[in-house]
């Protein structure tokens, strides 16, 4: 554990400098999860190697990026943010520039695993800086940050279809990792860590928080950890599958080229829909966190959770329609991207500041769990001829998990909390036992 002087003070606005450097490191790793889907076609197009197989490099890079969070996080807080993400810029560079020229399946995985090891070093570390920087503000902080990874892609959806028609997707891998890439590692070096003394005080009176810090062998040991997991697995698992379908449902649908007018801008559905969806699933990071520094975790899981089922069984009964398609899509990623700031929050709260990089990565890796779910949509989806039952199963899973959360974590991680006798201050004692 490293110990500072009080003479290295910063600036007071300098978390804010530190969470821009976040946001803006997020936002260029983001395409290698979200704009994956651009690439399913063109490379089955070329190759014919089935979209299923295709897709499992998508499982690949999410679990790689997911799995490996921990151990990154423990080098992150050991060492320091800066040397994981300078290594994460680099790799990310590297897959894509692999993606560019694979032509056979075993080296696109070897790409997805790469880009997924580096995305995941990128990702971890900007978020845990950010729990640390943000004691008070956890939701909000992890919530902007995370939705520089959510919304990253937006401004680039339409330039890398653009760049795919015109130039081929080998050359659009290329081009885009190693700008993407190049970016992160020099921003990397202007990364930093909070010292003793440098950040407010932790609480709210609508959040329960502790000032107990469990190490991450300490942390699995509880069952609010394996709850959380559990709650996370079953929301990530239907916006992952959204995430990497999206692409081949909209062809099934016959939607990918007709174009849809909305407020007077026009554009291909899929490229509408993308472009949308990036720009949702970010705002409701930082809206959502927001809102569950206001109202507590678990009420504010509960309405999002909620929600998210409403959108996917709109969606199945709708979707069809080109512009509901389009809009009912954006409703689905704004539900689900909040995941990405509550869970981060309700960690660091539940767990403390100490350890927060290495136990939000440790709850991160249930994102890689869900991710093993996503080859199952398409051979569902192939055994009974539509997606309407892998619209039905998300959809009851986002309801069982609404409840799950308000009505069983809710209790459980105040009993928790309540138990280490060391609450952030006396309100929050009195609501830890409502």
């Amino acid at each position: 554990m490293r110990h500072d002087r009080a003479g290295d003070t910063p600036p007071r606005n300098a978390r804010w400098v530190q969470l821009l450097i976040g946001v803006i490191c997020m936002s260029m790793i983001a395409n290698l999860q979200y704009g994956w889907t651009l690439f399913v076609e063109p490379i089955e197009v070329k190759h014919g190697w089935g979209r299923a197989a295709i897709q499992v490099a998508f499982t690949i890079f999410v679990v790689t990026e997911t799995w490996l969070v921990p151990v990154e996080g423990w080098f992150v807080d050991k060492f320091g943010p800066r040397i994981v993400v300078l290594v994460g810029g680099a790799l990310c560079a590297i897959a894509w520039a692999i993606n560019s020229v694979a032509d056979s399946l075993g080296l696109l995985y070897l790409g997805a695993a790469i880009g997924g090891i580096g995305a995941g070093g990128v990702y971890g570390t900007c978020v845990g800086n950010a729990l640390k920087w943000f004691p008070d503000r956890r939701g909000l902080a992890a919530g902007v940050t995370a939705a520089g990874f959510g919304a990253g892609s937006a401004l680039t959806v339409v330039p890398i279809a653009t760049m795919i028609q015109t130039s081929g997707y080998e050359a659009t891998f290329l081009a885009f990792g190693i700008g993407q890439g190049a970016v992160v590692f020099l921003l990397a070096w202007f990364l930093a860590e909070p010292k003793h003394g440098q950040v407010p005080a932790a609480g709210t009176a609508q959040v329960v928080q502790s000032r107990t810090s469990y190490t991450p062998a300490q942390m699995v040991r509880t069952p609010v950890f394996w709850l959380m997991y559990l709650i996370f697995v079953m929301v990530a698992g239907g916006g992952l599958m959204a995430t990497a379908q999206l692409g081949p449902i909209a062809t099934d649908f016959h939607l990918d080229g007709v174009p849809v007018s909305i407020l007077g801008l026009t554009l291909p559905a899929l490229t509408f829909a993308l472009s949308i969806d990036r720009v949702l699933n970010g705002v409701t990071r930082p809206f959502f966190g927001w809102v569950s520094d206001n109202i507590g975790r678990e009420n504010t899981m509960f309405v999002a959770f909620a929600l998210e089922a409403a959108g996917i069984v709109a969606l199945s009964v709708y979707g069809r329609d080109p512009v509901a398609f389009v809009l009912l899509t954006g409703l689905v990623f704004f539900a689900w991207g909040e995941i990405y700031s509550l869970f981060p929050a309700c960690c660091g709260d539940t767990f403390g500041s100490r350890f927060a990089t290495s136990n939000a990565g440790l709850l991160y890796t249930a994102k890689g769990t869900a991710a093993l779910l996503v080859p199952f949509a398409n051979v569902i989806a192939d055994a009974t001829g539509s997606w309407m039952v892998v619209f039905y199963i998300a959809a009851a899973i986002n309801a069982l998990a609404a409840g799950l959360a308000l009505f069983v974590l809710k209790p459980m991680r105040a009993r928790l909390i309540g138990a280490s006798s060391q609450p952030v201050a006396g309100r929050l004692s009195v609501h830890a036992a409502e």
